[in-house]
């Protein structure tokens, strides 16, 4: 399969391969090498020459000319070696003007095959998806074929970085058996499972120190360090991608944990962390809390408070990023965040705010436009 980093060529450099030597042919924004395959092609090499350096879409569709199988597509698959940049050069984001005739043509990203937030809701097409891209059929629940789909690590990271919609914003089958409900959770079962043990343990907290001040500053201090553990967790777990081992249990795990978020993000049932899961997580989180703050148990039960409060927060900006109208901050951060999907996946790690991406280098850099 192609690898996830492949350059972008000029319309010029794609020409110039119009030879046996090194041919190249297009189909879209997609350039493929076709040379080690002339002399297998069954109309001749002479038919695919005379297309060199040139769009072969119209050609591979008109049945009247010749009728290409589903091995022909699979061919153009393995040549994949680059994309085809706008115009006369491509704009880092945005729109570029086309050199020929001074319109504008909408750029997209090679990576993700987008060009700004919009395109991450629009509807895909499920078997020209699966038939272009032999990843996961949409009509078909999802699980199973993660398990038994074989993809390398490298191929299964390529698609599952490249967004898809499931048409009217509804939940695509993940299980497709009883299992089903127990995907998915609501943005407000969060506030509603923690914010009342929550309460109950700033209680308690309040009992052993008897005044406000103390509890209040050390929720604070468990709110404030929630931050770097929500860059962490998004930057080294959940994004762990190119340490993940090459096989079907780190890929599936994966696919579970967060790469199912990257492949269908606007996925309003599957954007926050069912409560089973952070439960598994929030118990090494107490005893790091006590084991920080050990010298007073009520002090640390009180950060530990303010850090799963820091979580609830998290979580229900994720989902208001993705889904709601929001005031002049939230709406450039959430730019922020959906170009962590459409555009670069491995910067803008932080989600309630860009601090520690500018702390640590991984400041998501962008300047989109929006249709």
């Amino acid at each position: 399969m192609a690898s996830r980093t492949l350059p972008t060529l000029t319309i010029d450099e794609v020409e110039s391969h119009n030879s046996a030597k090194s041919c190249y042919v297009t189909v879209g924004r997609n350039v493929y090498d076709v040379t080690d395959f002339l002399d297998s092609h069954p109309g001749g090499a002479d038919l695919v020459l005379d297309w060199a350096g040139k769009d072969i879409g119209a050609i591979l569709k008109d049945e009247a000319s010749h009728t290409h199988s589903e091995a022909a597509y699979e061919v153009l698959d393995e040549s994949l070696v680059g994309y085809l940049a706008s115009g006369n050069g491509a704009a880092a984001n945005g729109k570029a003007k086309d050199g020929e005739n001074g319109t504008e043509e909408q750029w997209v990203h090679p990576r993700t095959g987008m060009s700004c937030e919009e395109d991450l809701s629009k509807d895909t097409d499920y078997n020209a998806d699966y038939k272009t891209h032999k990843f996961l059929d949409l009509n078909k629940p999802l699980f199973m074929q993660i398990w038994n789909g074989g993809f390398s690590k490298e191929f299964y990271l390529d698609q599952v970085h490249r967004p898809r919609h499931y048409k009217g914003g509804e939940s695509a089958p993940l299980f497709g058996n009883f299992l089903e409900p127990l995907s998915k959770t609501p943005w407000w079962l969060i506030p509603l499972v923690w914010w009342p043990p929550i309460s109950y343990g700033v209680s308690v907290a309040f009992q052993g120190f008897g005044s406000v001040a103390p509890v209040a500053g050390y929720f604070g201090f468990g709110l404030a360090f929630w931050t770097l553990i929500e860059y962490i967790l998004h930057r080294f777990l959940f994004h762990l991608d190119y340490y993940l081992p090459d096989n079907r249990v780190g890929i599936t795990a994966h696919f579970l944990l967060h790469g199912i978020h990257h492949y269908l993000p606007m996925d309003r049932y599957r954007l926050v962390m069912p409560p089973t899961l952070f439960v598994v997580l929030a118990a090494p989180f107490w005893k790091f809390a006590h084991a920080i703050l050990f010298y007073n148990w009520y002090a640390a039960t009180a950060a530990f408070c303010g850090g799963v409060f820091g979580y609830t927060l998290y979580d229900m900006t994720h989902y208001f990023l993705h889904h709601q109208n929001l005031p002049a901050y939230y709406k450039e951060l959430k730019k922020y965040h959906l170009a962590h999907h459409f555009l670069d996946y491995e910067n803008g790690f932080g989600v309630t705010s860009a601090f520690w991406d500018k702390i640590f280098g991984t400041e998501l850099v962008y300047n989109t436009k929006t249709n």
